[in-house]
């Protein structure tokens, strides 16, 4: 619980110099057009695991994200990793993700891991199915390791998809429920890059429907996402 204790009295990471270097680097970085056309745009779906459902006390186990870029799934540009674990999670988390006990203790140390995945993202914009967990998760994680106050540009398709498709809105919630929809298929469910390549699928099936809307950008998709939350909020 020594993360716990350090966030507590608020403790800055010990990075070494070639950390802060690449952190550094990372953070120099230009942010991305958001009015950019899909078509010339780099996106980074991504989906988490965890120790658990509860963002203030669970510890983010692993990572995975899959680039859509210029309109394509690039399988080639894909991200998996585990971030090691000092106390491994219980059984039944276990038998969810499958990232077994071994491989959560040979995971790479939490600080060189996330600084992975930063270098992998870039300034990109991420897109998600139910962002609030995969956010939570990561920002926690990048202000407990790396002492970032990790502030991205992200979408989510869990609001994108019903404000498509308001006539499917009260029957298809899930992830599952959409991708049933679509007919797309997910090989290994509760893996990281698995579900996050699901969603960048569901992100093309859904891509028809952002052209009619004037919404096919990144900024278009945030727009959607956001209008048909204050619906929600309303209703």
């Amino acid at each position: 619980m020594s993360w716990l204790l350090d966030r507590l009295v608020g403790r800055k990471p010990d990075l070494t110099p070639p950390q802060m270097q690449r952190l550094a680097t990372w953070q120099a970085l230009p942010p991305p057009r958001q009015d950019a056309p899909f078509n010339e745009s780099r996106y980074v779906v991504v989906d988490v695991e965890s120790s658990g459902l509860n963002i203030s006390r669970d510890r983010l186990i692993a990572i995975g994200a899959v680039a859509v870029a210029n309109g394509r799934i690039r399988l080639d540009d894909s991200f998996e990793i585990v971030l090691q674990q000092a106390q491994v999670s219980e059984k039944d988390n276990i038998l969810i993700h499958g990232i077994g006990g071994t491989a959560q203790r040979e995971g790479m140390a939490a600080a060189d891991a996330l600084l992975a995945f930063l270098e992998y993202l870039g300034k990109d914009p991420l897109i998600a199915f139910h962002v609030a967990f995969d956010e939570s998760m990561i920002g926690r994680a990048m202000r407990t390791f790396l002492g970032l106050d990790f502030r991205h540009a992200w979408a989510d398709l869990a609001y994108v998809a019903p404000a498509l498709h308001p006539q499917l809105a009260r029957r298809y919630r899930t992830l599952d429920d959409w991708m049933g929809r679509f007919g797309i298929s997910n090989y290994a469910r509760h893996n990281a890059l698995a579900d996050a390549l699901s969603t960048a699928e569901l992100l093309l099936a859904l891509r028809p429907g952002l052209a009619p809307h004037g919404m096919a950008s990144f900024g278009g998709l945030k727009r959607l996402e956001q209008e048909h939350r204050r619906q929600t909020l309303s209703v």
